[in-house]
């Protein structure tokens, strides 16, 4: 493998398939020489995906996965909250779906994609099965990570708009080029794997329309679809080369049309998404982070039973997500559904000042007062210039004596332009490790999961992880 640092450049011809492409850029990547900024970015991705499977098992959401696994053999990766070890494939699943479980994870903007979610437990199943080190699992993460970027940035918001969810749809290639990497396999082989995982690309958004909790799924089988695929293919199954930009490919399948995959892939290992993927201060939609930012700012400026009317901000493309149908969004008909809800989400912030997770448990989405409130706000739509790159919002309030209050947030908390610190994400993992598991079990996983690079077991690392909350 060549070394590869800020301004190495994968030597394959451009013309290529992308697949093939992606397999020599994740097979080139030496973590000796990853740019440290990726390897410590890329740590506290893991961190805060671990901290969020901590939370939702405390809160005792999405256990259905790890059961479902549990019951299909032992293996060798560690499992959240389960005390034995299961085989690869099923932890990557039974992880990725308590990891996602809250709607708490971090997102791409402009691939709309919850990347560390799929890439992350694919990446430590496989490396703690093959008793990979710390250094291994980063650059495969950072691998993963970036290919799922890639191919999701060729058609930033397509695949909403079509009623498909891209976490899953590009993600599964993302854990493939993890798995791979750390299965050992040559860019050739990497090559037939992402053609394999074009198979089991799937997810539907299908969950908005009755608020049901099949979203997390849609990661699992991304994070469990992709180690397969990189098995299937050291195995010998073929795949694609033209998964992607081919005929019957992603995008022609999908979209219904082609899409400029070539456009992000000429600097791959110049330009590192891993540094642009936003963590969330709220545990819901990312949709309405910038709106519910704005909302924020207003909150020392005007009391509750002050409000008249209140008009929420957003982008035309998030509308059918966070606001329609209106009735359904001003009375969510489940906690899950509330996540996906900014009429209720902003009254709660009013309310309450905070969104929180307490703000989805069944006391507060049955909360009369938030119910009514929610009632009061509308949504119009709204150009702003950093749509693709963030999820900007705004927010408009008039009082009863006519006063008028605006804010707007071109960027959401935790965009790379207006970001969380270090210190705010490890206070974030605290706060949703201690949910489950006590001081001293919380300080370690920390400290450990952020000096990766110098661990050689992985087991031991996530061993704390494992407690158990109730009996599966």
């Amino acid at each position: 493998m060549s070394d590869i640092g800020y301004k190495a450049t994968v030597t394959t011809p451009p013309s290529s398939h992308a697949a093939r492409r992606l397999a020599a850029f994740a097979q080139s990547l030496e973590p000796a020489r990853l740019p440290a900024e990726v390897m410590e970015a890329t740590k506290l991705h893991i961190l805060d995906v671990i901290g969020c499977g901590l939370a939702a098992e405390a809160l005792g959401l999405g256990p259905e996965g790890r059961a479902a696994m549990a019951e299909l053999g032992s293996g060798e990766a560690s499992v959240i909250g389960l005390d034995k070890r299961l085989p690869a494939p099923n932890a990557a699943f039974a992880n990725a779906m308590l990891c996602h479980a809250l709607d708490y994870d971090d997102t791409h903007s402009d691939s709309v994609c919850h990347i560390s979610v799929v890439v992350a437990p694919a990446a430590l199943a496989v490396a703690e099965e093959y008793g990979l080190s710390g250094r291994e699992l980063l650059a495969a993460v950072v691998a993963g990570t970036e290919t799922v970027a890639r191919i999701g940035m060729a058609a930033s918001g397509a695949f909403h708009a079509h009623g498909f969810h891209p976490t899953a749809t590009c993600g599964v290639y993302g854990a493939t080029i993890a798995a791979a990497r750390l299965g050992g396999l040559d860019a050739e082989t990497t090559t037939a794997a992402l053609g394999i995982a074009g198979s089991m690309s799937s997810g539907l958004l299908a969950f908005l329309n009755e608020g049901t909790r099949t979203k997390p799924i849609n990661a699992a089988w991304a994070a469990h679809g992709g180690t397969v695929a990189a098995r299937l293919a050291a195995h010998g199954a073929q795949g694609p080369a033209s998964v992607l930009e081919g005929r019957f490919g992603l995008y022609e399948s999908f979209l219904g049309e082609g899409a400029a995959i070539d456009e992000q892939l000429g600097d791959l290992g110049e330009r590192w998404e891993t540094f642009r993927i936003a963590p969330k201060p709220y545990p819901a939609c990312h949709f309405m982070h910038g709106s519910l930012g704005a909302t924020a700012s207003l909150l020392d400026r005007v009391a509750v039973d002050e409000i008249d009317e209140v008009c929420v901000a957003v982008p035309e493309a998030v509308v059918p997500t966070i606001c329609e149908p209106t009735a359904d969004k001003q009375s969510p008909r489940s906690n899950y559904a509330a996540k996906f809800s900014l009429q209720f989400a902003t009254a709660a912030m009013l309310l309450h000042h905070r969104v929180n997770l307490e703000t989805f448990a069944a006391e507060c989405r049955n909360d009369p007062a938030v119910l009514a409130l929610a009632q009061k706000v509308e949504y119009e739509v709204k150009r702003y210039g950093t749509e693709g790159g963030a999820f900007p919002g705004g927010v408009r309030i008039r009082t009863v004596d006519g006063t008028v209050l605006e804010a707007d947030l071109p960027y959401q908390l935790g965009a790379p332009q207006n970001p969380l610190t270090e210190a705010d994400l490890r206070a974030k993992f605290r706060d949703n490790a201690s949910l489950l598991l006590d001081a001293d079990a919380v300080e370690r996983i920390e400290e450990q999961i952020c000096t990766l690079e110098r661990h050689d077991d992985l087991a031991d690392v996530f061993a704390q992880t494992t407690a158990t909350k109730a009996a599966v």
